[in-house]
């Protein structure tokens, strides 16, 4: 059997919708045993975001949503209702045998279960508990209810993508993804990881408390950074770069083509294969700080140059002198790209109803402990009595008395 990283992990994850979720997939891949809790009878609210759903052997529609499908590979699926004092119990066993509590309820929620970190730390005194919200468990807002769309206004991404305010189609864009519950899923995964290696090392486990908004502005990164050291709020550039001129996308003769030169060397490259050597020493376009001053001037110049060939004579001529360029891809494109083949990113996972189903394979190469699963996202509660069974010891006759109390 191959090692995993985490398969002395147990995860108990009281998440749903992406941030939590992708957290814990992350886990999953790396071999943790993650124990996905949701609502009797509903379960995960991505379930039901479809359509698209998976589809059965006979092309009709599963239950599983395929959001749902993109987040919750290699978890085991156990329904229980924490309203309800015994279903509270239960949680609470779970989380005597595992390693780490995520959740993603709104601050103090939990509390009134006796769910939160401080009432699960008295069962299991070296618990790592990640709580994950819009806006942390502490501040003004942290009782405010913050989603993916909100954070990415609110933290500033927004206010630097999109076009350009004096170009047609100008204004505030949200990425294409829900990139602040994609990061805030990684953020935390690191988080978790870290204190997993504390514990190890001192027996102490502690409280992880992940903030959407914190997240979202630690990701603007260089755009922060230009704010901090500059004191002016950096602009929208579209598809340009505020720092690097040209790093953008020209229109080809038959399409589009992204140019993006790290150095004046790269630059000169580019414009001595369009013909134009006279601009790569030109006065005013020579170093990066000039274009950058002068790109108003410059990128129309060079725009003109573009439109000359077809994006493939662009692709194949500034490869080959090693100018980074590429296509803008669709989804079709992105799935048949012989280096997206090559590389495995698509897998097949066995399915209790479609038979089989079509996910993204982790991105994390690890030589001498794959992350790697293939097991399905789950079917809602498809493990509840299995994980009763193995890991808290109970007889069928006391499950059977939990599912007629609807605990279940």
């Amino acid at each position: 059997m191959t090692p995993k990283a985490l398969g002395h992990i147990r995860v108990l994850d009281l998440s749903r919708v992406l941030a939590g979720p992708w957290c814990s997939q992350n886990l999953a891949d790396l071999g943790a045993d993650v124990i996905k809790i949701e609502r009797p009878g509903a379960g995960d609210d991505t379930r039901a975001w479809g359509p698209p759903y998976a589809k059965d052997a006979s092309g009709a529609d599963t239950t599983e949503a395929a959001y749902y499908l993109s987040a919750n590979r290699g978890k085991r699926s156990v329904t229980c209702d924490i309203s309800k004092p015994e279903g509270q119990a239960l949680i609470r066993d779970l989380a005597r045998h595992a390693d780490v509590v995520l959740e993603n309820y709104k601050v103090g929620q939990l509390k009134k279960y006796g769910l939160d970190y401080e009432s699960l730390k008295a069962v299991k005194p070296d618990l790592v508990y990640c709580s994950v919200t819009g806006f942390g468990q502490d501040g003004p807002y942290a009782h405010r209810a913050g989603y993916d769309f909100l954070i990415q206004g609110m933290g500033g991404l927004m206010s630097v993508t999109g076009e350009r305010d004096d170009l047609p189609g100008g204004g505030p864009q949200k990425a294409g993804v829900a990139l602040t519950d994609l990061m805030t899923g990684m953020y935390s995964t690191i988080a978790i990881l870290a204190a997993l290696t504390h514990r190890d090392r001192s027996g102490e486990g502690q409280y992880i408390d992940m903030a959407l908004l914190d997240v979202q502005v630690a990701m603007l990164a260089n755009m922060g950074s230009n704010y901090l050291n500059s004191g002016k709020a950096p602009k929208r550039w579209g598809n340009a770069h505020a720092n690097i001129v040209p790093y953008q996308t020209f229109a080809c003769a038959d399409g589009y083509i992204i140019v993006a030169t790290g150095n004046d060397g790269q630059y000169q490259k580019f414009v001595e294969t369009g013909g134009r050597a006279d601009l790569a020493t030109h006065e005013r376009y020579a170093t990066n700080p000039l274009r950058v001053k002068n790109r108003d001037e410059l990128v129309p110049i060079l725009a003109e140059m573009v439109k000359t060939q077809g994006r493939d004579w662009w692709i194949e001529r500034l490869e080959a002198v090693g100018v980074p360029c590429g296509p803008i891809n669709d989804l079709h494109d992105v799935f048949q790209n012989p280096q997206v083949q090559a590389r495995g990113l698509v897998m097949e996972a066995p399915h209790p109803t479609a038979g089989k189903v079509k996910l993204v394979r982790s991105p994390m190469r690890l030589s001498a402990s794959p992350a790697a699963t293939d097991m399905a996202p789950p079917l809602l509660g498809q493990h509840t009595d299995e994980v009763l069974r193995q890991v808290l010891g109970r007889s069928d006759a006391e499950i059977a008395d939990l599912r007629s109390k609807n605990i279940l």
